[in-house]
């Protein structure tokens, strides 16, 4: 396996704030790497340095010859050009207008000439991926795609990657995500010794060499510091003459103090500290809703919508875009109205809203101004902080505190807004998208709190790691309106999967005696390599008959919506033959 791309001693700062110093790491033919770090830690200025939109300070990014990377970021930029056109980057010809539509076609788009820079936060990301993929990359770098994706477009993604033959790098704060996309992880981090951890296998395989390896660097700091004691002790007797030996041990003392300095600097990881103040209502219904119902203009969004809400009960929304997951967050609040049904909240129930938009905090003040509005004093829990040390529960540094909110990052605002919420004393915490742009480090604190808070939690999020962690119920919106309860994000996942016909058996006593697979699901088994050959050859004779010269409009849209089709049968195959394993 031949290198695609070399790492060596890479460096970068800006001004005081140091990003990364000496990384390095090399990319083969065939990786698929998650990418992972701490907000602030340099992952997406280490991907435009690979691009060379960034020079490092120090260091090399080494290519393989003519070898061509593709980069979608993680706020992709559109003119207001067709999407076609924005994925031809100025080519002409049939070969290119052929390949741009099969990969719009492989995106789920259906309508090539709509306005790029009118398209929804997802289906941008989807276009920058495309666009990226036109070049017909050796590498593919990926900045947050699951950002502002929904679920079907998360799924879309995973299966994407999974399709495409080409390298990737993949920065990503959705666990669940890089589980099933990468094959080997990577977290920057300046907690390790050469600015970085990097693990074969999926998430999972990371988390856990990711904590032994902690685990052991705690060992060795405390090894160190049994040793230093004595070094010190014997430094502090200061013997009248010192010999070459002594010398030598007193270099060594000093080796070790040095050691010992930098590994007790890496062992202290800052955490955000956040805490969802409680108003301790122990009233055991906070919120009552009742056959709920509501339309947008002649769309009915969901209708018989039960729940209620209790101290401790924490219920995840979930559903395709257009479902009505936020109106419903925003009904229950109280926000807006429904259409029909009965919302009953307790006595001077006390709700604190999170907003996905992060409209709640003016662009336009500091970050002083919107972290302590009344003064340099924040009243917390009965005591006075000053700003300074509310700022560095949030890992600001005073530093930044004149900055205006409007320049600060996706996951700086979010904790802006995490911020404010910890002020105001809930009953009921209503959180719209409260995980995008947040880092793991900071999701696993959140994930601790809201498991703690007292009251009740209602929320929205992509991150299907976060949702199975916090929530003890799961209400899903379907597509007709339905309105179905789960136990877990997992089971309503389930659910959207069609089921495969059962067999009905013939006798109580055959059911007893019948294996894990029937005779006739044994035989689907057994000839599903055949299939999935027969559907992939499918899919490949529509892409060479796209490929002809002379296609008209129309016809051109009849082989994209027969492709489409394809790709849909072939995905499903797959799924069953999945299914079929793991009966066996």
């Amino acid at each position: 396996m031949s290198s695609l791309l070399e790492i060596t001693s890479l460096e970068k700062s800006f001004g005081s704030q140091h990003l990364f110093k000496g990384i390095s790491f090399t990319i083969q033919d065939s990786s698929k790497i998650g990418f992972l770090g701490p907000n602030g830690s340099g992952k997406s200025t280490l991907l435009k340095i690979i691009m060379g939109q960034e020079e490092p300070d120090a260091g090399s990014v080494s290519r393989r010859k003519e070898a061509v990377v593709g980069y979608a970021s993680q706020v992709p930029e559109l003119p207001s050009l067709s999407v076609e056109e924005v994925v031809l980057q100025g080519r002409r010809g049939r070969e290119a207008e052929t390949r741009a539509r099969i990969l719009l076609g492989k995106a789920q788009f259906t309508d090539f000439s709509q306005n790029a820079s009118l398209l929804s936060g997802g289906w941008k990301k989807r276009l920058d991926i495309v666009r990226a993929m036109m070049l017909e990359p050796d590498l593919l770098l990926l900045d947050e795609p699951t950002n502002h994706l929904d679920l079907e477009g998360i799924t879309w993604l995973e299966s994407f990657l999974k399709r495409e033959s080409v390298s990737y790098v993949v920065v990503s704060h959705d666990r669940y995500f890089l589980d099933k996309i990468a094959t080997s992880i990577i977290e920057l981090n300046p907690c390790y010794p050469q600015g970085l951890l990097s693990c074969k296998g999926n998430m999972n395989a990371f988390i856990e060499h990711r904590k032994q390896f902690l685990e052991a660097q705690e060992q060795k700091e405390a090894s160190l510091s049994s040793v230093v004691r004595q070094e010190r002790a014997w430094l502090n007797k200061t013997p009248k003459a010192r010999t070459t030996k002594s010398r030598s041990r007193i270099r060594k003392a000093n080796e070790r103090i040095e050691s010992l300095l930098d590994v007790k600097k890496r062992n202290t990881v800052s955490r955000v500290d956040i805490e969802f103040l409680s108003s301790e209502r122990e009233t055991r219904k906070l919120l009552v809703a009742t056959n709920i119902a509501k339309s947008l203009g002649e769309k009915r969004l969901f209708s018989g919508v039960d729940l209620t809400l209790s101290p401790g009960t924490r219920v995840g929304v979930v559903g395709k875009n257009g479902t009505g997951k936020t109106t419903l967050l925003k009904v229950l609040a109280g926000a807006i109205p429904h259409d029909m049904g009965t919302v009953k909240y307790a006595s001077d129930l006390k709700i604190v809203y999170f907003d996905q938009h992060r409209e709640q905090v003016s662009p336009d003040i500091t970050l002083r101004e919107a972290l302590a509005p009344n003064g340099d004093m924040v009243e917390f829990q009965g005591q006075s902080i000053h700003v300074n040390g509310w700022a560095k529960k949030f890992l600001f540094s005073p530093d930044k505190l004149q900055l205006p909110v409007g320049c600060l990052s996706g996951g700086e605002r979010a904790r802006i807004l995490m911020a404010q919420l910890m002020l105001e004393p809930a009953d009921v915490l209503f959180l719209d998208e409260p995980t995008n742009d947040l880092d793991i480090p900071t999701l696993e604190v959140i994930e601790d709190r809201l498991r703690e808070f007292p009251g009740a939690v209602v929320l929205i999020s992509h991150d299907r790691w976060f949702m199975d962690t916090v929530c003890t119920h799961i209400i899903g919106l379907g597509e007709h309106n339905e309105q179905r309860l789960f136990s877990s994000y997992e089971q309503w996942e389930r659910s959207c999967v069609p089921e495969p016909k059962k067999e009905k058996p013939s006798s109580p006593r055959k059911q007893i005696a019948k294996k894990k697979l029937s005779y006739n699901e044994q035989r689907e088994l057994d000839g599903m390599e055949e299939a999935i050959q027969k559907q992939e050859a499918e899919v490949c004779q529509i892409e060479g008959r796209l490929a002809e010269l002379g296609l008209s409009a129309e016809k051109s849209l009849e082989l994209y919506t027969l492709l489409s089709s394809a790709q849909q049968k072939l995905e499903l195959l797959f799924e069953r033959w999945e299914f079929l394993e793991g009966k066996k």
